[in-house]
């Protein structure tokens, strides 16, 4: 039987490299990953314009450590996948790092110590790629240094490529496992913290045929929230492979607070680490658990937003409430309650929260209560009505933003809910007013504090101009004037 010898030109091992780490900064990632991966504690890189250095305090390698080290694929940490010491789940897969940093640099330069053995390896990329019969590399054996200690320096030289120390800061911050304990990596002088994020933290937790997902979700506050680096990072082995939106992208503005890391060590990456074989079984269970609690997260910040929302709209409903009563204390002609006491207890007019109602009859309670404190003098037929027609609008929301204001016995409610984009901007029954927060115009408005009192007191006095029963148009809008003109005018005695 005839046979094929198989051969590998050692100038492609170098090609493969460069397509398997598409930016030069990954390198660095992966030599400090190695060492987190040798039961390092410590890592001290330094960037020069003409060197790059890697040093750690691991178990370093002996002869036999520094064979396996050069395997090309070596699969030690497939079959060995825990270091010695901590046990912790190694990071590298596919052995041919050292290959690929020769994409960036020409000469990879590796100084180890084990105990008593310690050595020097060269790997000279001109020399490796000139000598075609052989694949030696230069080994030089040295004197132990006791004061070393255990550990592996490695150092490349004769840079081809530049290398930009915050763009490897920012990379090592998010690739490295920065968050263990025993580990910590030092950059020019500088150690590297993790990131941490301040806010509201959802606790992931979840389960799937492969394994768990587990992790932590944060979302910031609003005056936080920045378009840069949003996303959640997605972990293996407590290194983030990629940052995933999981259709944030539709969520407007609200998807640039959300930060967080999901951890997935059951996840299958690619082979430089800079993402996931998305077509497996494994992401494909991963994607939908994840689309999942992304749902979670949405409605958390509907509710965050509406909270913030909510006491936005109930400051600004007070300030104008507080305006058209102090407009009507000046111009009791225009009271459809009757004259308005001075100087009542309580502030202006005792206004008081009534607060989110629910309930399908809320309505009916709220007309009610002002029915039996209203009088009878200039009001509308149905308020004076003591058999009340069913409210058209039956029942609240939960976001919905009540507040009554008193005039003396009498008062009315003012209630901000939504009502759709297509409904009137406001509306009376009995003596409650509504404003549909949906109106295209409220949304215009809302934006800003002061544009939302303005919008909010031009629409009670309008009401309250048309509880009044005027004779015509003409003269509901001549009253609606003579109540903006106080009421969004300087009060007396203010600064």
């Amino acid at each position: 039987m005839n046979t094929l010898q198989v051969t590998v030109d050692k100038a492609h091992l170098v090609t493969i490299g460069e397509k398997l780490y598409a930016e030069s900064v990954e390198l660095v990632r992966e030599l400090v990953n190695n060492a987190y991966d040798a039961d390092a504690t410590h890592v001290d890189v330094t960037l020069a314009d003409d060197k790059i250095g890697v040093s750690d305090n691991g178990s370093g390698m002996d002869f036999e450590g520094l064979k396996q080290y050069f395997k090309i694929g070596s699969q030690e940490k497939l079959v060995k996948n825990k270091s010695e010491k901590f046990q912790r789940d190694r990071i590298g897969q596919f052995g041919i790092g050292k290959f690929a940093a020769l994409t960036a640099a020409k000469t990879f330069e590796v100084d180890t110590q084990k105990g008593d053995f310690r050595a020097r390896v060269i790997f000279d990329k001109e020399a490796w790629n000139a000598s075609q019969s052989s694949w030696e590399l230069p080994l030089i054996v040295l004197p132990q240094d006791p004061d070393r200690g255990d550990g592996t320096v490695v150092t490349l030289t004769r840079l081809t490529k530049k290398f930009d120390r915050a763009q490897v800061e920012r990379r090592l911050i998010e690739s490295v496992p920065l968050m263990d304990p025993d580990f910590d990596v030092v950059l020019n002088g500088f150690t590297l913290l993790p990131r941490r994020y301040q806010g509201q933290k959802i606790p992931v937790l979840e389960g799937t045929p492969f394994g768990v997902i587990h992790g932590e979700l944060v979302i910031l506050p609003a005056s936080s929230a920045s378009a840069l680096d949003f996303g959640i990072d997605i972990r293996v082995k407590k290194v983030t492979v990629k940052r995933e939106l999981f259709g944030m992208e539709t969520w407007g503005r609200a998807m640039t607070r959300l930060r967080g890391e999901i951890h997935a060590d059951f996840l299958p990456v690619t082979s430089d680490r800079s993402g996931f074989i998305v077509d497996s079984d494994e992401y494909k269970a991963f994607e939908h658990m994840m689309t999942k609690v992304m749902a979670e997260v949405r409605k958390a910040l509907t509710h965050l937003a509406e909270q913030k929302y909510g006491r936005k709209a109930s400051r600004v409903l007070k300030d104008a409430l507080e305006r058209i009563r102090y407009s009507l204390v000046r111009h009791p002609e225009l009271s459809p309650f009757g004259p308005i006491p001075v100087g009542e207890e309580g502030g202006v007019g005792g206004s008081a929260v009534i607060g989110k109602k629910r309930g399908k009859k809320v309505n009916e309670e709220i007309v009610k209560e002002q029915i039996q404190a209203m009088p009878t003098k200039g009001v509308t037929d149905a308020v004076r009505d003591s058999k009340p027609k069913k409210p058209a609008v039956q029942s609240l929301t939960p976001n919905a933003i009540v507040k009554k204001v008193k005039f003396g016995q009498m008062g009315i409610s003012c209630c901000i809910d939504s009502f759709g984009w297509d409904s009137a901007e406001c509306f009376t029954e009995s003596s409650v007013i509504y404003i549909n927060r949906d109106h295209p115009l409220y949304k215009r408005e809302e934006q800003r504090a002061l544009t939302m009192t303005l919008h909010i007191t031009r629409l009670l006095a309008q009401e309250i101009a048309l509880m009044a029963n005027p004779t015509s148009p003409r003269e509901a809008f001549e009253k609606q004037s003579q109540l903006l003109r106080d009421a969004l005018g300087e009060k007396e005695g203010s600064e």
